[in-house]
């Protein structure tokens, strides 16, 4: 019987940050029993890994569809990867995912992330956005991987919107994030993200976007070294390291429950 795991990543706290499925399984677990286990789950994503020679193999599902990169599913992939002593915890994961080569490694209670760059362009502010997430953004860009990134004045702002799901399935957000320089928590800046046509509606901590967020904000604030909060009802903590082509993302991890799969 296969063994699942439900991990919180990116906090200390049971609980908070962003929960995900891991699994480790085999070459042969075949594709639609992954997509069903994340239907099953219904988290936001599900992580299967593949051990190899030397490496692992990481596919990422959510309960609709697989996706190419997801942050919070690679921390706690990792998590339990060094948890059941498959790596030690002074050893690199390296793992491929059909969004790239990712490497991990243990700092302490940190388990950081060697993510891409994601490049970013300025774009018109997309037509009844105040009306659709309810603020004025002062910019909007777009971003690899279908990223929409809006800035707001105020943190509050980012905090108080209140986003019409259905209503944003209609438009050409993308993957939404909302995002300001934080002024009132203890971070650089603080962020939401929004995915409602692939099921889910606010992700509570989102990796990848980082992708795209710690340019950006290593761009406005002069600084490669950034910490990021994200305002979703769990919250979750980001340490974030800009490295030329890459961007190093850190965060905490914790496991809640593990589960046998009867079937």
């Amino acid at each position: 019987m296969k063994t699942i795991y439900q991990v919180d990543a990116f906090t200390e706290e049971p609980f908070k940050g962003n929960p995900a499925g891991v699994m480790i399984v085999d070459k042969n677990f075949s594709e639609e029993l992954m997509q069903n286990i994340a239907l099953e789950m219904n988290l936001s994503e599900t992580a299967f890994i593949i051990p190899e020679k030397d490496k692992f193999l990481i596919r990422f599902f959510t309960p609709t569809k697989e996706i190419p990169l997801c942050g919070h599913a690679t921390i706690a992939g990792s998590h339990i990867i060094y948890e059941l002593g498959l790596k030690k915890t002074n050893e690199m994961i390296k793992f491929k995912a059909i969004g790239g080569k990712l490497t991990v490694s243990k700092n302490g209670d940190w388990i950081k992330m060697d993510f891409p760059k994601y490049s970013f362009k300025k774009i018109p502010t997309p037509p009844l956005f105040k009306k659709i997430i309810g603020f004025e953004p002062i910019e909007v860009y777009s971003s690899d991987d279908d990223w929409v990134i809006a800035i707001a004045k105020y943190d509050i702002d980012v905090l108080n919107a209140k986003p019409n799901y259905e209503l944003m399935k209609d438009t050409d957000f993308g993957y939404l994030m909302i995002t300001a320089k934080s002024t009132s928590y203890k971070a650089d800046f603080v962020v939401r993200c929004f995915v409602p046509m692939f099921g889910i509606n606010e992700d509570p901590v989102t990796g990848s976007a980082h992708c795209a967020l710690a340019p950006l904000w290593a761009e406005r604030l002069n600084k490669v070294e950034l910490e990021s909060l994200q305002l979703s009802n769990r919250t979750g903590k980001l340490k974030l390291k800009l490295m030329n082509e890459k961007v190093e993302i850190s965060g905490k991890a914790i496991t809640i429950f593990e589960a046998k799969m009867k079937i």
